[in-house]
């Protein structure tokens, strides 16, 4: 594709682009209307773009013409996207999911991890996606609970850029622990979990792993039982409460390797017990690994939040399923402009700016994109407190009485 088809080319079509679908000529056996490919498209459009609901899909496609040429369709119907949505096998879309985030891995290879020699990051954790009972029976928990989990495997590769590179869909009656058996593989990252990833057979086959054992760091809890075997000395920051080597476990039931021990407390007052393989790094550090744990939460709120993955498309576990992977690619696909563009931006002001350009030109968004700001103003300065209490601005409509609690507390 020459520049110039780039630059004119709409914003929502040329997020499409990124995508790596290939197609399968099996799968469009009979589809004559709408391709597997136009299909995997629509659905991470409405992710991008915010289509809420089937009937949004519909309006937004018969509104933008130019999308609809770019997709070779006509017409869609909500209730056709519903039926292929379902009916789309999933290790497809998972393929597909796997293939863009190579495209990520390829723009990240160079990033040499966190500073101060902590390196790549690999964090485990899993999040709840809460279904309708009456629809969704299928994934009962418990009387108030019917819910799926997403185990998700976070790459942490720098300060202001991860992504995940794998999932693992399942009813929410499936365990973290479980979820790790297809999660934690062979790495040169450094794996980074909770409390529920506490096991130790599987610990044991994490220590076996390759020559060297993957290096991990993880949470445990206050009831565990731990064996020092031997006092390091200790930093002089004095949120360091700990350091040790440790037998985790008692008996037959027990690692069978030595782990380093770091216990420290944080600003709240709240106190970790970490075990770590990284003996490498010092006992500040390790705390500092298990504090980018949150980064996880965090990107599982941003997903939900801006990505409407709590809203669901489908009651269907293979529609569930794909929605996962249909929303992972949308974040994909908007972290690959971020590092394709080298924008200091946030993948979220980046996401933003899709959405407010997306019926744009390529080329009006990069300008954008790129514009400096023109604000000079600091800010709103500190004015100092009046001694005489200020009474709020309440208009000429309502009748206020101010009591005198009010004004004591200001």
């Amino acid at each position: 594709m020459d520049n110039k088809t780039i630059w004119h080319k709409k914003v929502i079509c040329q997020c499409l682009s990124l995508l790596p679908l290939e197609g399968s000529p099996l799968l469009d056996y009979r589809m004559k209307k709408l391709s597997t490919e136009s299909l995997l498209k629509i659905f991470v459009a409405a992710q991008l773009d915010e289509w809420n609901s089937y009937a949004d899909m519909e309006e937004k496609l018969r509104a933008h013409k130019k999308l609809r040429e770019f997709l070779e369709l006509s017409s869609i119907s909500g209730s056709q996207l519903s039926r292929r949505l379902n009916d789309l096998p999933t290790e497809w879309v998972q393929e597909i999911f796997s293939r863009l985030i190579a495209k990520v891995y390829t723009l990240t290879n160079d990033s040499p991890g966190l500073d101060g020699g902590i390196g790549k990051l690999r964090i485990i954790d899993a999040t709840h996606i809460k279904l309708p009972a009456g629809l969704c029976d299928w994934a009962f928990v418990s009387k108030e609970w019917t819910v799926v989990k997403m185990h998700t495997r976070l790459i942490v590769t720098s300060a202001d850029t991860v992504f995940p590179d794998r999932i693992l869909p399942s009813t929410g009656t499936i365990g973290d622990s479980e979820g790790s058996d297809v999660l934690i593989e062979e790495s040169d990252a450094t794996y980074v979990m909770d409390r529920g990833y506490i096991n130790f057979k599987r610990i044991n086959q994490w220590l076996e792993m390759g020559e060297k054992g993957i290096e991990f760091v993880i949470r445990l809890r206050e009831n565990h039982n731990i064996t020092i075997i031997k006092e390091n000395d200790l930093p002089e920051d004095p949120m360091i409460l700990k350091d040790a080597e440790i037998q985790l476990g008692q008996s037959t039931y027990r690692v069978k390797k030595p782990l380093r021990l770091v216990e420290y407390r944080d600003e709240k007052g709240r106190t970790y017990r970490i075990a770590t393989t990284r003996r490498d790094l010092t006992a500040v550090q390790i705390a500092e690994i298990y504090h980018h744990r949150w980064a996880i939460e965090t990107f599982f709120k941003w997903i939900k939040q801006h990505l409407r993955l709590i809203k669901i498309h489908s009651t269907k576990p293979q529609g569930i399923w794909n929605q996962m992977f249909l929303a992972l690619m949308a974040y994909g696909a908007a972290l690959l402009v971020k590092l394709e563009t080298k924008t200091k931006k946030t993948i979220f002001e980046v996401l933003r700016l899709i959405r407010t350009y997306a019926d744009k030109s390529w080329n009006a968004f990069l300008k954008e994109l790129n514009r400096k700001p023109t604000r000079t103003s600091k800010g709103r300065q500190k004015v100092p407190k009046n001694k005489e209490p200020v009474y709020p601005f309440v208009g000429t409509v309502a009748k206020v009485t101010w009591r005198h609690k009010w004004l004591k507390k200001k």
